[in-house]
């Protein structure tokens, strides 16, 4: 299982605010060559099954209430992948443990969609920073594709 990180992750404007609110959205791209590469990764080999894809950062102290997948080019048939959260420091935490489909399992990405977060996990507050994760299943992507994620999250600070 290999680990692929972008090299220039997505999400540059952290954490907005505004009088009403502090509800912010995270966007994140992933792309793929015609070859099923990561553009912008530091591997030089299309995702494997199993293999990791750290998509960008998630700060600490944000709140997940809700994503959403768009899947505007699909991988290679069949393909399914589970997405998640790792703190960067690798380190897990007892309270706010790391969860690899806390955003879905199973998620279909081999064809054009709009998936809503469908899963039952409650809110939660990261205590520390974390990567957003696309772990592969199935199948090898062998193919072009374009994949953008938004995490809805509130800005609550590090407790």
């Amino acid at each position: 299982m290999a680990t692929i990180n972008k090299k220039y992750p997505d999400a540059a404007v952290h954490l907005g605010n505004t009088p009403w609110g502090n509800l912010t959205a995270l966007r994140y791209l992933l792309k793929t060559d015609a070859a099923g590469k990561v553009i912008g990764g530091d591997v030089n080999a299309a995702p494997a099954v199993n293999d990791v894809i750290n998509i960008g950062h998630l700060p600490a102290g944000f709140r997940f209430v809700d994503s959403e997948v768009v899947v505007g080019t699909g991988m290679t048939a069949t393909l399914t992948g589970d997405l998640g959260f790792a703190y960067k420091d690798g380190v897990n935490d007892a309270a706010v443990p790391q969860d690899a489909d806390y955003f879905g399992a199973g998620l279909a990405l081999a064809t054009a969609a709009r998936l809503r977060n469908a899963t039952s996990n409650p809110s939660l507050v990261l205590p520390k920073d974390a990567h957003l994760t696309l772990t592969v299943k199935t199948v090898a992507n062998a193919k072009a594709s374009e994949i953008e994620v938004v995490i809805f999250g509130i800005a609550e600070g590090v407790k």
